[in-house]
């Protein structure tokens, strides 16, 4: 499995030999000097040094030729901060407006209760790609009260029901109760 970076909304993959790399974007890499420093200061720095490299690389080689070329001369840490800076506003409204779609949804009339589950889940599935932290006892307690009340029955049997269910599951909890 190839571990994903999220920076804002660009995806980069995370080549496998590098796993351990995730400090570097963290970090800034400060100079040091060598003649003041202690051994294991310095060889803190020049292992960070090395890393760094090869994150820069890695970072630029995952993005668009037009992206390369703008950041071929940036460090890693610098590239962070200005795609966060960049990419963040528009991250934030985005997550705004599935929130906002999400806890706004209610159920249509003549919907089925598998149509509206789905589409609920898609709001979730979402704001998980934004690396939204979303529990997913959190996100059920919101589609549960979304649904119309002459669905309560069927909440209240969810509830009395002493198993925890994730979405996906509770779409066909409810689509057997629904037939």
């Amino acid at each position: 499995m190839v571990p994903i970076l999220i920076i804002g909304s660009i995806t980069l993959e995370w080549p496998c030999p590098f796993e351990d790399k995730e400090y570097i974007l963290e970090k800034e890499l400060n100079e040091i000097d060598e003649i003041k420093s202690t051994p294991k200061e310095i060889v803190e720095y020049r292992r960070h040094y090395n890393d760094a490299t090869k994150v820069s690389c890695i970072m630029v080689a995952s993005m668009t030729l037009e992206l390369q070329r703008f950041y071929e001369d940036y460090w890693h840490y610098e590239m962070c901060k200005d795609l966060m800076e960049k990419y963040h506003q528009g991250t934030r409204q985005e997550r705004y407006g599935i929130v906002k779609s999400l806890i706004t949804s209610k159920m249509k009339d003549g919907e089925s209760i598998t149509t509206h589950l789905q589409r609920m889940q898609h709001y979730v599935d979402r704001l998980l790609k934004l690396n939204v932290n979303f529990y997913e006892e959190l996100a059920i307690d919101i589609v549960l009260q979304l649904f119309p009340s002459c669905y309560d029955h069927l909440v209240m049997t969810y509830h009395l029901n002493k198993e925890e269910a994730i979405l996906s599951q509770l779409q066909s909890l409810f689509r057997t109760a629904e037939s």
